[in-house]
């Protein structure tokens, strides 16, 4: 599957961003989708997960409360709805798949990537 996030942007702080992770293929539905995001010098950091129905969402703990993945399984999409954003969410954010199903917060686990989206939140 070949993913494609876009929506990132400059933000203020307290505001909020929708991000869009497009994926191509007629088998999106039957992969587990994520978000995880990375800054400068760090590991990718997960953000939130969502299983093939979309039923069942999990979030990092930085991000719990404010940030809401969903997906549109019609439409070959998966979102990550931003809220309250702080300054401290600045970060390229990418999308990813895994090849098998797993529940898993660990990039690494993960085999299919977007090219990743900057948000910017200023204070």
């Amino acid at each position: 599957v070949q993913l494609q996030a876009y929506g990132g942007g400059l933000v203020q702080a307290g505001g909020s961003l929708r991000l869009s992770c497009a994926a191509s293929g007629r088998t999106f539905s039957s992969y587990v989708m994520a978000w995880f995001r990375q800054t400068a010098g760090k590991e990718r950091e997960f953000v939130a997960r969502i299983s093939r129905s979309g039923g069942d969402t999990y979030y990092g703990d930085s991000v719990k409360g404010r940030f809401t993945i969903s997906r549109d399984n019609a439409k070959n999409t998966v979102y990550l709805q931003m809220n309250n954003l702080k300054p401290e969410d600045t970060a390229v954010y990418f999308c990813a798949a895994p090849r098998e199903v797993v529940s898993s917060t660990t990039w690494s686990d993960y085999t299919y990537w977007g090219q990743g989206t900057l948000v910017t939140v200023s204070s």
